[in-house]
């Protein structure tokens, strides 16, 4: 029934272009489209509709509803959904990238006072249809409306929260002054990472971070059970006044670095790093204080200030050992978060210093949106 179906859909597709040509061909593009789209799902799922498999991977989950534009006018689609979330149709993934990469295009023209006529002249190569000055115009209007909505969309469970700042140089009141980019990241229930949100401040201070915790509360951010992120001052403040209770992890890459400024002598820092890491490789929590224990006896002595640090900092890197083993290697520390600072900076690196705080939000915004949608729809972060 389901094969009698697609093939009568597949006719009237070409009985479109017998009867009205190129005309009508956009209509009959778009019957392919969505029929390419089911097969596609089928091959994904091991099973036809309606049939029974014991090797099927998921189950279909009906359709939802896209406009999407191509070089022949706007499609309306039917996009397949599969039951575990995990599918998604490969055509329309490419005609996503082209739509990412207008919005980009206009974030940065926006940066950079490039004239819309030739960000439509750029963007048409991108997309691979025609984008006039007008639409560009009518877009970058609509595009602040849009980042701002992605911003303020309403948060959910989220098992683990990654805190990070990174700076970029902005002109404010005449001078250049570097603006810190707040950024955090979940792993949601299921195991998927996604932006949770950003936001541009003229520092770390803890009002900022204070004010950014609070805006995640009040968009429903719940169930987190882990803050990772570094030992700023502000941050800890904030955390501590907006997410009381919730355990924290020290970033270990951090604590790491940190070490190494009350290591004494230069040829013992290699030492004092494999000690460090056998620390934080133990099996569980004891034997992970057994050798810190061992550390401190060791340098107490002969680097009193290292010992003394690391009995007071280390155990804040230990957190870790109280969520499931399976998860531990990811969580212990922010470089989760590598990739994002290396597009970030790809992209902000073109600007080089910015004429405003919303400039740079506008374009980190546009960038953190395509990397979290990436992060969504891709593979599992953690198995939860």
């Amino acid at each position: 029934m389901a094969h009698q179906q697609q093939s009568n859909n597949i006719l009237d597709a070409v009985q479109l272009l017998a009867d009205h040509g190129f005309d009508e061909m956009s209509q009959a593009l778009q019957i392919l489209f969505n029929e390419a789209m089911k097969l596609e799902r089928s091959e994904y799922l091991g099973a036809e509709p309606y049939q029974r498999s014991v090797t099927r991977r998921s189950y279909a989950n009906g359709f939802k509803p896209k406009s999407f534009q191509s070089r022949l006018g706007k499609l309306e689609l039917q996009v397949p959904q599969t039951r575990d979330g995990d599918f998604y149709p490969s055509a329309l993934e490419r005609g996503e990238r082209s739509e990412r990469a207008l919005k980009l295009a206009i974030a940065e023209m926006y940066v950079q006072g490039v004239s819309t006529r030739k960000v439509a002249k750029i963007t048409t190569e991108l997309c691979g249809f025609d984008v006039t000055s007008t639409q560009v115009s009518r877009a970058a209007k609509l595009l602040d409306e849009e980042l701002e909505t992605w911003r303020n969309r309403p948060l959910g469970q989220v098992e683990y929260l990654i805190l990070d700042a990174r700076y970029e140089k902005v002109r404010v009141e005449g001078s250049v002054r570097d603006c810190a980019v707040l950024i955090a990241i979940g792993v949601l229930a299921s195991g998927h990472r996604s932006v949770l949100g950003v936001s541009v401040s003229l520092s770390e201070a803890e009002v900022h971070w204070r004010e950014f915790l609070g805006s995640l509360n009040q968009r429903g951010l719940h169930g987190v059970k882990l803050i990772v992120s570094d030992a700023h001052e502000g941050l800890k403040a904030a955390r501590q006044n907006m997410l009381a209770g919730t355990p924290w992890q020290r970033c270990q890459f951090h604590l790491m670095q940190n070490a190494m400024q009350y290591v004494p002598k230069v040829h013992l820092r290699k030492q004092v790093s494999e000690e460090l890491r056998n620390i934080f490789n133990a099996r569980d929590l004891d034997d992970a204080l057994n050798e810190l224990k061992r550390f401190v006896s060791t340098h107490e002595k002969t680097a009193p200030k290292l010992a003394s640090w690391a009995e007071e900092n280390i155990p804040e890197g230990l957190t870790v050992f109280t969520i499931p083993a399976g998860h531990r290697k990811r969580m212990r520390t922010t470089n989760m978060l590598e990739r994002q600072n290396k597009e970030l900076k790809r992209r902000t690196r073109v600007a080089g210093l910015f004429p405003n705080e919303e400039s740079l939000l506008r374009l980190v915004t546009a960038v953190l949106v395509e990397l979290s949608d990436d992060w969504e729809t891709g593979m599992r972060y953690l198995t939860i």
